[in-house]
């Protein structure tokens, strides 16, 4: 795991080194081990790197023997030994051994029919001295990030922005960065800006299994290389698939766990965790360190149901509360991990944890994207509901609707169970599930953002129909609505949410300690076979991930897994209403945020104060306006 960096300027102007070195040293928190930079001409390169395979021999940038071709990679590929023998068998002669070379070896040999031969994640580049060609390449699930501008003639790219923001050049002076206002309204809509955009206009990311080509002259040319497939196996028993499924995940468990270093995990009370730690522990010559986040005192704690498990896998088990007050002093700092506003549940948590676990261990598994995978979101479930019972609804919405304009209805708990209803109703009169995920995924309701955006902002950006503006935006290809509703659903889940808000904070949250997080659930080859598996498998009834479920059982002690799992995230209702609430009503009104002509403040003191009061629950996008608050002040008022 490392950090990349790079600029190709074209037309034979040159590259400042140090221009690449500051870069470089905006991401020493990625790779504190090493560094590399190699300039020629108009193109450097920078890598910063952390250590974890064939930690003496495998410096980058990292060349060729003809000097021809060079690499900078931040990730790991897992199958590289496999691979490796295979290139030896074609004629090349390795001097390393570790994945690096093998994937420049495999780039060499294949070319774009490299990557899906690659199990593993990846944001990389490969430059060709000879062609004067750029290639940028990222994995097929988009676990590593890849930034990118287009400007002054050339790209620049990096594994965070902030990479992008620290070049410049005698000769044509800084890049420019301007905010981009409908990134500005994806945050507050989903708490992340949608990809492929950023927070700045001029920046983008490159897709997940994409790969650019940028040569001396013309544009880039960018192509996909991979993408899931909802194709289901018939024939196989429900024994069958459960077996599979076991096998899958533990060898693919297994492969994850190649590292010249110590590998631990994160363990919550879930399945998606405890199918990783039990696959772990039945490969591993010692006990599993295994790290727990707790949330003391509040309905969302699951550190006794993580103890258990760990006890049984016989793991090292470490556990580390999260307190208001602590999280409130941590909100700058995970903010500033970001580099671009990110109100991802998880994203304290994630970050204070890996903060823990980079004290004992550089690598942790995690059981990211089984959800995605196996159908196990209960919004997933909801929006098959709510299609179910949309007739009726739309018979009964106008006696319905005059609820919604009842004042306070006396207790926190209707009012909640109000505004959940309308929520539901709204995902109901919806056409599809592309629709409902869009809606299903988001921290605030178009009724909310018609009273916080300003009325400028809320014109330019604010559609009337803004879940079929997205679905067309996404999924506009002919047959997209073809797939089942719960593919449909499952597909935005995997394609959109995951790279944009899930791998984006996990990746994140644990590089800001120089801590590799791998997920092995995200493998692609993983991902395509689990994509075969009957739609019974996955969903039985009201039970999501029902295979994953039956393969683990045997794995830990009865009743493990019957616990209801409550998700890796903060207890923002709850907290909002107590005193934490005063370090998001401080950040919001000391930053420039405030002033920034996106949100009213009038608007957003009544958030705080319904909240409080209990009639709403604004926990979601008051986290939201605290964390853009942290981000306008780190970027603007600092300065």
């Amino acid at each position: 795991m490392c950090g990349i960096t790079g600029w190709y300027r074209r037309g034979g102007r040159p590259v400042p080194r140090d221009a690449i070195a500051r870069a470089c040293d905006t991401i020493v928190h990625r790779g504190p081990d090493d560094s590399g930079i190699h300039i020629d001409g108009d193109i450097g390169l920078g890598h910063r790197r952390l250590s974890i395979v064939d930690l003496e021999g495998g410096p980058q940038p990292m060349f060729s023997a003809d000097g021809r071709w060079a690499i900078v990679f931040n990730g790991e590929v897992y199958n590289f030994p496999d691979l490796r023998a295979e290139l030896e068998a074609w004629g090349w002669k390795f001097s390393t051994h570790g994945d690096t070379e093998t994937i420049l070896a495999a780039y060499v040999r294949w070319g774009d029919e490299a990557w899906p031969k690659l199990e593993g994640m990846y944001g990389l580049a490969i430059w060709d001295a000879k062609e004067r060609r750029l290639v940028l390449a990222r994995d097929p699930l988009g676990i590593k990030p890849i930034y990118y501008t287009l400007q002054q003639g050339g790209i620049a790219f990096g594994s965070e922005i902030r990479t992008l923001r620290a070049m410049s050049s005698p000769d044509g002076g800084s890049l420019d960065f301007t905010v981009c206002e409908r990134g500005v309204h994806d945050f507050f809509m989903f708490g992340h800006v949608q990809k492929p955009r950023s927070i700045w206009n001029e920046v983008k990311t490159l897709p997940p299994g994409h790969v650019l080509h940028i040569g001396p002259e013309g544009e880039p040319d960018i192509r996909q290389f991979w993408r899931p497939a909802f194709k289901v196996t018939e024939g196989l028993s429900e024994g069958e698939w459960i077996g599979q499924t076991q096998t899958w995940v533990s060898e693919t468990t297994k492969r994850h766990m190649l590292a010249d270093v110590t590998v631990g995990a994160f363990l919550s009370g879930g399945v998606d965790s405890s199918a990783i730690v039990a696959s772990m522990a039945r490969h591993a010559t010692a006990p599993v360190k295994a790290f727990t986040m707790g949330f003391p005192g509040t309905s969302i704690d699951e550190t006794e149901a993580a103890a258990r498990i760990a006890m049984h896998l016989g793991c090292e088990h470490i556990t580390l509360p999260l307190e208001p007050q602590d999280a409130g002093i941590m909100l700058p700092e995970v903010q500033r991990s970001h580099d671009e506003p990110c109100a991802a549940t998880a994203a304290v948590p994630v970050w204070h944890l890996s903060k823990l676990a980079a004290e004992h261990v550089k690598v942790v598994l995690c059981g990211e994207g089984s959800d995605e995978i196996f159908a196990g979101y209960k919004r997933q479930r909801t929006a098959l509901a709510a299609a179910r019972t949309g007739p009726l609804l739309r018979m009964l919405e106008p006696v319905l609707a005059a609820i919604d304009h009842v004042p306070g209805m006396g207790s926190k708990r209707l009012n909640y169970l109000r505004q959940n209803a309308r929520r539901f109703r709204q995902s109901a009169m919806l056409e599809n599930n592309y629709q409902r995920f869009f809606q299903g995924t988001q921290i605030s309701t178009p009724w909310v953002r018609d009273d916080l955006y300003e009325s400028g902002f809320r014109d330019r950006q604010e559609s009337d129909h803004p879940f079929a503006d997205l679905e067309r935006e996404y999924f506009g290809e002919p047959g997209a609505r073809d797939l089942d509703p719960l593919a449909q659903f499952m597909l935005a889940d995997l394609t959109v949410h995951m790279p944009a808000s899930l791998l984006n904070r996990t990746d994140r949250g644990s590089m800001a300690h120089s801590l590799e997080a791998r997920v092995p659930f995200l493998s692609h080859k993983l991902v395509d076979w689990a994509l075969t598996m009957p739609r019974d498998m996955k969903l039985r009834g009201k039970v999501g991930k029902y295979a994953l479920r039956k393969a683990v059982e045997p794995w830990l002690f009865p009743g493990a897994l019957d616990e209801r799992k409550l998700g890796f995230q903060l207890p923002f209702a709850e907290w909002f209403s107590g005193g934490f609430a005063s370090f998001a009503q401080e950040a919001w009104t000391s930053s420039g945020a405030s002033k920034s002509g996106y949100l009213r403040q009038d608007a957003v003191e009544k958030l705080f104060a319904e909240h409080a009061a209990g009639l709403a629950n604004h926990g979601r996008i008051l986290y939201a306006i605290a964390m853009f608050s942290c981000w306008w002040d780190q970027t603007f008022d600092a300065r």
